[in-house]
């Protein structure tokens, strides 16, 4: 599997306000040792892309949160 992207590193280190942080693009891609055919190829990805886990949820965008707690005092 190879996994690339595209962002700009200035939004992520915080030196222009105006350029976003994090990827702007992911691109998975999967080399294969195989004979089948191309429709068991396309349906092999046809079903990667409806049940894995980390691709639906980074399309899908989730909501999220942060939160903070401070700890008791000893």
């Amino acid at each position: 599997m190879n996994a690339e992207g595209d962002l700009d590193f200035r939004g992520t280190l915080g030196v222009a306000k105006d350029a976003a942080v994090g990827f702007k693009t992911i691109r998975l891609s999967f080399t294969l040792d195989t004979d089948a055919p191309p429709e068991q190829l396309d349906k092999l990805l046809t079903l990667t892309e409806r049940y894995c886990v980390v691709y639906q949820t980074l399309k899908g965008t989730p909501a999220t949160s942060v939160s903070y707690r401070v700890a008791a005092a000893a």
